[in-house]
């Protein structure tokens, strides 16, 4: 088994981390890989590191494996900070390893640190495998359903 690195990405990894991207939208409905917009998505949450995170694995060859993005809202319901985990995304060839359930805590103890008391994400209703990952690390599904509207 190959050795795995975990930090917080920067802007050298923002190429690697498109490419991820790509991978994942390419699974979910609801987007379409766009370089430029996630390039330019990427770049916000690295400037934006008191409230977001881009945590990443690498290989021994210091290539991006696996990414996992958070950032802090703030709840009402909590009366605190909650995170919002999204791009969740590990190479297929690196799958199954514990990269991705590393990645996760890795967010989660940031989020933790920074104040937040709840972490939410949005699975693909299609995407089974996600749907029982997530179900297999104790992430409850809830009632609420997801709206959007472009502005």
């Amino acid at each position: 088994m190959q050795s795995i690195s975990y930090s917080v990405a920067d802007k050298a990894d923002i190429a690697a981390l498109v490419h991820l991207l790509a991978i994942l939208f390419s699974i979910e409905k609801d987007f379409n890989p766009d370089i430029s917009k996630q390039q330019k998505g990427l770049e916000l949450l690295l400037n934006n590191n008191a409230t977001a995170t881009i945590q990443v694995a690498k290989n021994q060859a210091n290539q991006v494996i696996g990414m996992v993005t958070a950032q802090l809202v703030i709840s009402t319901a909590q009366g605190a900070a909650s995170a919002w985990v999204e791009d969740m995304v590990i190479d297929s060839a690196h799958r199954g390893q514990g990269i991705g359930k590393q990645l996760l805590q890795n967010a989660l103890a940031w989020a933790k640190n920074k104040g937040a008391t709840r972490a939410q994400l949005l699975v693909d209703i299609e995407n089974s495998e996600a749907l029982g990952y997530y179900q297999h690390l104790n992430w409850e599904s809830t009632q609420l359903q997801a709206r959007r509207v472009s502005l």
